[in-house]
């Protein structure tokens, strides 16, 4: 296998250190780097500040093959990266010719005169080669420095993709002999990531040096991201695989899906595969739960309707809880919650009924039920899985740990169904 070549992205900006801006930049370029096989190792974010930059310019050169960067190439005077670039290279300024009649082209064409700020712009390092920037005034800058690719690029996102799609990555391709780089993400579920790491560790021990894996924990879930290097793409999709092949058998019950799926879209394929539908009751989430599972296209297939029933008057009138139950065993309670999930499944003429209940916060909470106390139910016409959660003060994470929790319930009650 090739030695993996490297890349730093450098964003330099006041305005991204100050939160007025967000890089997204950063994230487009290591995706596109991945594609074609080049490994971002760093990503740097800097301001308008010289001595920042000329700190971060030589700790890059030390560990990248490619350094790509964007941002500071506008024509005030608050834009600096080309002076400092031709300061860190020794380099003087110089008119590009080429770079002026692209500028003057790009005004005119618009019915503007040339400025003489943004005539200043076709000046630039005289070590750099030109690169013509066709959908802005910034002019891309590629140098062979330091035994580095340096490549300097406007901030404006629509004129950084459009050179890097039509110059800096086919000069790269053409540069570099570049390896493959492949991912596939298992998503799991149910599950925490240091009892998942107990189970599959003699696994992950055994995986062949140029396979890495990645475990990248979320709320209420831990997807775990396998990472192949090689030369032949279909050669390391064949052996990514086999791993993922003896992985299953110890995991199964958690895993879910792979790559983009989410559990609300996994669980709309099954619905949709059996000719299954579910209903939600649901009272600590507020209707978060029905939104995670009404943005996958297609939820109207599964997805017969819903109540919010906050207030225990409407547990009662709307969905026929027993009002001793609300009385003897409160709101947030098992018992409540298989009422609820029965009763919604039946209203709805479903085959599965959902039901959550529980204190969300940050306020509300007792000795007996703390804030973050949640109690969610499934109910399936014969039997109802309940589960008890104890979560955190944060009201929003509350709300979301449950309606994944809840998925996942619905996810087991399926699951059990069909053994």
């Amino acid at each position: 296998m090739h030695k993996p070549v490297t890349a730093e992205i450098i964003s330099i900006g006041d305005e991204l250190l100050y939160g007025q801006i967000l890089d997204t930049n950063s994230k487009w370029l290591s995706e596109e780097m991945d594609k074609i096989g080049v490994r971002v190792i760093r990503k740097t974010t800097i301001g308008d500040d010289p001595e920042a930059m000329i700190q971060a310019f030589k700790l890059a050169s030390k560990k990248a093959d490619i350094i790509l960067m964007t941002g500071g190439l506008g024509p005030t005077k608050d834009d600096l990266t080309k002076n400092v670039l031709a300061e860190f290279f020794n380099s003087s300024m110089k008119l590009f010719p080429d770079a002026l009649e692209d500028v003057r082209h790009f005004f005119e064409s618009r019915g503007r005169e040339l400025s003489p700020t943004n005539r200043s712009q076709a000046y630039l390092p005289s070590n750099c080669t030109y690169i013509q920037n066709a959908v802005g005034t910034a002019p891309g800058m590629w140098f062979e420095e330091y035994k580095s690719v340096w490549m300097s690029m406007p901030g404006v996102p629509h004129e950084m993709k459009y050179l890097m799609e039509n110059a800096v990555i086919p000069k790269i391709k053409e540069k570099y002999k570049l390896p493959v780089i492949y991912h596939k993400v298992i998503k799991t579920i149910g599950i925490g990531e240091s009892w998942l790491s107990d189970i599959i560790s003699e696994w992950e021990d055994q995986l062949p040096s140029h396979i890495r894996l990645a475990y990248l924990p979320s709320l209420g879930e831990v997807k775990l991201r396998l990472t192949g290097f090689g030369n032949s793409f279909d050669l390391i999709v064949k052996e990514v695989d086999e791993e993922i092949d003896k992985l299953e058998p110890l995991i199964s019950k958690y895993i879910y899906g792979f790559n983009t799926d989410t559990i609300a879209s996994a669980i709309g394929q099954t619905l949709i595969q059996n000719n299954e539908n579910i209903a939600i009751a649901e009272s600590c989430t507020g209707g978060y739960l029905s939104h995670v599972v009404t943005s996958i296209p297609g939820a109207s297939n599964y997805y017969n309707g819903g109540i919010i029933p906050y207030h225990n008057a409407f547990k009662e009138n709307l969905l026929d809880v027993d009002p001793v139950t609300l009385s003897t065993k409160g709101a947030v309670s098992e018992d409540t919650v298989i009422e609820m999930s029965k009763q919604v499944r039946l209203k709805f003429k479903s085959t599965y009924g959902l039901a959550t209940s529980g204190v969300a916060g940050p306020g509300g909470g007792s000795k007996e039920k703390p804030v973050g106390l949640v109690w969610i139910a499934c109910h399936d016409g014969e039997k109802c899985l309940t589960r008890k959660l104890q979560l955190t003060k944060d009201r929003l994470i509350n709300i979301q740990l449950t309606s994944t929790a809840s998925l996942n319930l619905l996810r087991e009650t399926i699951l059990q169904n069909r053994k």
